[in-house]
């Protein structure tokens, strides 16, 4: 349902002059009234933003904690949309900053009550958070447990009931099975395998519908950046094969804590192969009644298969401060490749004969036909394009073949950017001390708009910052400033090696008198309950560089215990290569807003008080410490 403008316009008129009245009347009056604080830095910000919508640019509005840029941007998306027709789209780096705008007290519902309006805003949620009617199917009949039929009793009638829905209602949602682990979650939820198109129940399944349904937002669509991406990445394919594209057509988008979309696009830009997922289907395979000739072909792919990721994880080089592998395209791999992508073909030959025998079900058919369409191409990248990114990725489970065709900004540049519409970047930090390029560079944005809104916090008189040498003490220090504090303390690392080196360290000495706290423990959001609830503890992570909000005395202390530098993995080795001046064009810019990040997560309101400590190693010199001293909050000390 359509609704019209919050401010009256003429057809004479310009929408963009009653657009910045309407909003300098918000600010100036409609909002205080309502109780709202009038803080000049969101006003400023606001009528700044005005330029990108007109001029249909792209524009990063760096604005500080405290300034209030998420009721700015909404207030020029919900209007955009209302004026163009078309919703407008805020892709959110992850799930909190989704609670933060969708929750019943959040920003969204704070603006509709202030301003007397409603907002028709849609939630559109990554595939993985659905069920899926055939893998539940698929469990009925493996496993008679309460859970699962728990799941199955309680779906709506129309899901199994015949002919036409004359009524129906959105149902499974990943937040409606909040009792369900992980792990039984992921035995009914979609993956990338499950063939959407060819289901025979798509038009009953609760993810068709809650996408029918966000489809028809009238003005702001939610997701995450990692949904958008996927949304890029897919969207000829989806057009190609006769489904609609993830999202609409939007008037505009905004990334809310924009700094963080190269890593979602790094994530969606890719293709993988993994070792158990082509096991698994085919061994489901043979259990067909298919022929001999096609039995024998699948032993000889799951073989190749098997040898050619026993010689990558033989090859496989560890990434100091990465979770990806380095992997050498040598001779024996690419031999094991070719030979393996030969078999596929064959393969998929002989498949074409087996379907037509109709002795193959058609739903489990294409997901393999599919799949081994995906693994052909993934193969003939790898063996044919030298200017592709490779890693190797391994967990416990999971050996993962990774390929990346190009840097990102390729596809940014002419998938996304290359679009005549509005996009906004909002974060605390998305420059170098004014300087825009590193973000600009690593998202193929060769046009943009700029501003820049310092916080409103009162830094000098809240912030102490010291900066330490690392002289082989460094985790004596930590101990030792940790219980100087009572706890209360964050204490930031770059990666999880550095982690699990000071972990160890700490289960060494006999009794430190702290609760200590370690990412990789627990679920994260668990072990962040814990520390905002109990003062005294300190928590040590490496993913807690953005996103943490923790205000008040259980968050007095930031320690950053080294310089937060990218590691020498593929995906950066790549972005230095194509560089004049590698260190100071990808790594001193990465390093600097990663930096910034943590340094935010301190004070988070105007009552907040505390420190923070950075330590640097005696190799880092007086060139990285002089990048430093500029983003700094306040003048630092030196730790002696």
């Amino acid at each position: 349902m359509r609704t019209g403008l919050p401010f009256t316009i003429a057809k004479e008129e310009s929408f963009y002059e009653k657009l910045g009245d309407w909003i300098g009347d918000v600010f100036y009056e409609i909002l205080p009234e309502k109780g709202f604080e009038l803080r000049d830095e969101q006003i400023y910000m606001a009528f700044q933003m005005e330029k990108a919508f007109k001029d249909k640019k792209v524009v990063f509005a760096e604005a500080g904690v405290g300034t209030g840029k998420t009721i700015v941007y909404l207030l020029y998306a919900l209007c955009y949309a209302r004026y163009t027709g078309k919703p407008a789209i805020i892709a959110c780096a992850d799930e909190t900053l989704i609670e933060q705008l969708m929750k019943k007290e959040g920003d969204i519902k704070k603006l509709e009550v202030a301003l007397g309006l409603q907002a028709d805003v849609r939630l559109a949620k990554s595939r993985d958070q659905y069920l899926c009617l055939k893998k539940l199917d698929t469990q009925m009949q493996k496993n008679d447990t309460d859970d699962i039929n728990s799941i199955y009793d309680n779906l709506p009638e129309f899901v199994h009931a015949q002919g036409s829905m004359l009524k129906y209602e959105k149902y499974g949602d990943r937040k409606e099975y909040s009792n369900l682990s992980e792990e039984t979650w992921k035995t009914v939820a979609w993956d990338s395998l499950q063939d959407c198109f060819s289901c025979d129940v798509r038009h009953r399944c609760g993810q068709t519908l809650h996408r029918d349904y966000y489809r028809k937002a009238a003005d702001i669509i939610v997701c995450s950046h990692d949904y958008y991406m996927e949304h890029v990445w897919t969207k000829e394919s989806r057009i190609r094969e006769g489904q609609l594209p993830l999202l609409p057509e939007a008037s505009c988008v905004i990334f809310d804590e924009g700094h963080l979309l190269e890593f979602a696009c790094q994530k969606a830009l890719t293709y993988r192969i993994q070792t158990e997922t082509l096991e698994t289907l085919l061994t489901r395979l043979m259990e067909n009644d298919v022929r001999d000739e096609t039995l024998y072909t699948i032993e000889n792919v799951l073989f190749l298969n098997d040898k050619l990721f026993e010689n990558m994880i033989k090859e496989a080089t560890p990434v100091v401060g990465s979770e990806r592998f380095e992997i050498k395209k040598s001779a024996q791999i690419l031999k094991f490749a070719q030979s393996l992508r030969l078999q596929i073909d064959k393969l998929s030959e002989q498949l074409v004969y087996e379907g037509e025998m109709f002795v193959l079900n058609e739903y489990d058919l294409r997901i393999v036909e599919e799949y081994l369409e995906q693994i052909l191409y993934s193969l003939k990248l790898f063996i044919e394009d030298t200017e592709g990114i490779v890693w190797f990725e391994m967990t416990e489970s999971d050996h993962t073949l990774v390929i990346m065709p190009r840097l990102v900004e390729e596809v940014l540049r002419k998938e996304v950017f290359s679009k005549n519409i509005p996009y906004i970047f909002s974060s605390a930090t998305l420059s170098n001390n004014g300087d825009y390029s590193y973000i600009a560079n690593s998202l193929g944005i060769d046009s943009y708009l700029s501003f820049k809104v310092d916080s409103p916090f009162d830094y000098e008189s809240n912030m102490e910052v010291f900066i330490h040498r690392n002289n082989g003490t460094q985790y004596d220090e930590f101990l030792s400033l940790l219980k100087e504090a009572g706890g209360r303390s964050l204490l930031l690392f770059s990666s999880k090696d550095s982690i699990s080196e000071f972990k160890r360290y700490v289960l060494q000495q006999k009794d430190i008198g702290l609760n200590m706290l370690f990412e990789g423990d627990k679920e994260i959001s668990h072990l962040v309950s814990q520390f905002q609830e109990n003062e005294e503890t300190v928590l040590c992570a490496y993913h807690l560089w953005e996103g943490l909000d923790i205000p008040g005395p259980s968050l007095s202390n930031v320690m950053i215990a080294e310089l937060p530098f990218p590691p020498k993995d593929p995906v950066f080795d790549a972005k230095r290569k194509v560089s004049v001046n590698p260190f100071n064009e990808v790594d001193v810019p990465y390093m600097l807003l990663r930096l910034k990040q943590g340094i935010g997560r301190l004070i988070r309101t105007s009552t907040d008080k505390g420190t923070i400590h950075i330590w640097m190693s005696p190799s880092e010199n007086d060139e990285i410490l002089d990048s430093i001293l500029p983003l700094l909050p306040v003048k630092p000390a030196f730790y002696k």
